[in-house]
């Protein structure tokens, strides 16, 4: 049955993982879902998730996690990368540092856990790797530049992996959620030490924060993951943000750059 499929989810303790990974248990899946603050031998909910401790920037870390669900079910059919971090301001006032901080849970924290998983699907013939990226991964986002930077290397790398595990029965999926009031404005770095940008990046940030509160709810991105789990042949790219992003998006597809930088600039008034 579908529903005994056994899914891991990376950030499961709030936002489009805790949403996803309590929508796929009530539904009978199997779900472990990961915090870096979670019991080391796991904690199970009255609705059947079990939160497990994994930090994804921790090879062996991720090792004992995925180790953990393998000893208990004997196999790992869904992995959903959904863990991350935000950064917020100039690209020239971040440090090393802080750049090297973002690539390593939003862009290496989702390839270690691929690594993971990878040796356990080709030798099973199945399964399915999900990518949360964001609409900021194919767009470069004024004052979240090492957040979109993070995120397009995302896609490029999904893109590939696609391609390499098809034979062995393995799909791949991008999910690129927009706006979406979870608890990450409360999380995210927020840096800007150059006084000239202040104006535009309070601008920027303002409109972000409200764009989050009334973006699209994370409760919609778990039908779209068992919808994802459940087709044999999932498309690369499934959008999930606002009518309105959706537009952006297409817009940059097909207009002059110029005209779609201009609307850029309006939209975030920088």
């Amino acid at each position: 049955m579908p529903e005994s499929k056994v899914i891991l989810i990376t950030g499961a303790s709030s936002g489009i993982g805790q949403a996803c990974a309590d929508y796929l248990s009530r539904r009978g899946y199997r779900v472990y879902g990961t915090s870096r603050h979670a019991n080391p031998e796991g904690s199970q909910n009255p609705a059947g998730l079990t939160l497990i401790q994994m930090d994804v920037n921790d090879d062996a870390s991720v090792a004992r996690g995925v180790g953990l669900i393998v000893e208990r079910e004997g196999r790992l059919d869904v992995v959903v990368n959904n863990a991350g971090i935000s950064l917020v301001g100039p690209i020239e006032d971040a440090t090393i540092g802080e750049a090297k901080l973002q690539f390593e849970t939003n862009f290496f924290g989702v390839w270690r856990v691929c690594k993971a998983a990878l040796p356990l699907m080709r030798e099973r013939g199945s399964g399915h790797i999900i990518n949360i990226s964001s609409m900021a991964g194919r767009a470069g986002l004024p004052y979240q530049g090492l957040y979109s930077a993070a995120k397009y290397a995302v896609e490029g790398m999904t893109e590939a992996l696609r391609t390499e595990v098809r034979h062995f029965g393995i799909k791949v999926v991008l999910v690129e959620p927009g706006d979406s009031p979870t608890g990450l404005p409360e999380r995210r770095l927020r840096i800007c030490r150059t006084p000239a940008y202040v104006p535009y990046y309070t601008n920027a940030l303002e409109i972000y924060e409200h764009d989050e509160r009334n973006g699209h709810p994370p409760e919609k991105i778990a039908p779209l993951i068992e919808h994802i789990i459940r087709d044999p042949n999932p498309r690369l790219r499934y959008p999930a943000g606002t009518t309105l992003q959706r537009i952006e998006l297409f817009l940059k597809g097909l207009a002059p750059y110029a005209l779609y930088e201009w609307v850029l600039a309006q939209v975030y008034k920088v």
